[in-house]
């Protein structure tokens, strides 16, 4: 929704610039997806309408707040994932809860699945895009938020643990940015998984990758210097990195539902989500007839 909060008088500059905005987000809009303000910030390095600096993000942050003040921007468009406000939930009646218990209702899809897969990224500026997919597949998803804590990889160590000796294979679908850190934490996480978990664990490090990288030639920064990994990741890829943000949402979450589908006995996922169907529709009907 637009909603305008003050006036401002935008140059002709500033106002071709925020229609172009505008107009990416509505494109967005009509996959389901919102954008963070890096997101927007990289489709429009992509379509060469702005430089690639910290100068223009900021130019360009400040123009979508003050285009949304204005009333010239939708404020449902954009998201700030790293901030996010917790309600408690309340209900009318009794029978409310029931129908949304219903609509949420989710057993364990994976539970007969010859394998377990996890999804951790990097960055939890991408939840809103990868989130959908994990919880649509059944998959348990992580946003590490940089290196991962040793509390969150511990609590994952030892859940992998449970899931290899049932007689599972685990594997873990990791996305991070390709720059001196991001390539690193692949390995973090593999090794510590491994140390928490007492097992190998496959991590599958889906992207950013260098192949995707030539192919889909999404916007360059200078890989940062001052990274104590710059020198073993300048020797292999140079002094240019890569943002994992600057890749089409909707590229990002058909790599991540491909990986999972891949790592699925169908026949047996297919007997769950029936058998998900048939006990969602009991607590339908419950809730139906707690109202008459």
């Amino acid at each position: 929704m637009r909603e305008k909060f003050f006036f401002k008088r935008f140059s002709p500059a500033s106002q071709g610039m925020i229609a172009r905005i505008a107009q990416i987000l509505d494109d967005y809009a009509a996959q389901s997806y919102r954008l963070s303000l890096r997101q927007l910030y990289y489709q429009l390095v992509a379509r060469d309408a702005i430089e690639n600096s910290q100068d223009s993000y900021k130019r360009i942050g400040s123009l979508v707040s003050d285009a949304r003040l204005a009333g010239l921007l939708d404020w449902q468009m954009i998201e700030d994932r790293g901030r996010e406000v917790v309600a408690p939930p309340m209900w009318r009646d009794p029978a409310q809860i029931v129908a949304a218990a219903a609509e949420q209702f989710a057993i364990d899809r994976w539970e007969d699945q010859p394998n377990h897969v996890e999804v951790m990224v990097e960055k939890a500026a991408l939840e809103g895009v990868l989130i959908p997919v994990c919880r649509e597949l059944g998959v348990r998803f992580t946003a590490n938020r940089g290196y991962s804590s040793s509390s969150t990889m511990y609590e994952a160590g030892k859940r992998i643990a449970g899931k290899l000796e049932e007689g599972k294979d685990a594997y873990i679908l990791y996305l991070g940015d390709h720059d001196p850190s991001g390539i690193d934490m692949t390995r973090d996480v593999g090794e510590r998984l491994a140390m928490f978990s007492r097992h190998p664990v496959s991590v599958m490090r889906l992207a950013l990758n260098y192949d995707q990288i030539e192919r889909m030639r999404p916007p360059e920064n200078p890989a940062k210097v001052t990274d104590s990994r710059y020198q073993s990741y300048l020797v292999r890829f140079g002094e240019s990195s890569w943002e994992l943000d600057a890749i089409e949402p909707a590229t990002l979450a058909q790599i991540i539902r491909t990986a999972i589908i891949d790592l699925q006995d169908q026949t047996r996922y297919d007997a769950a989500l029936q058998r998900e169907s048939d006990m969602r529709a009991e607590l339908e009907t419950f809730a139906r007839n707690y109202r008459m």
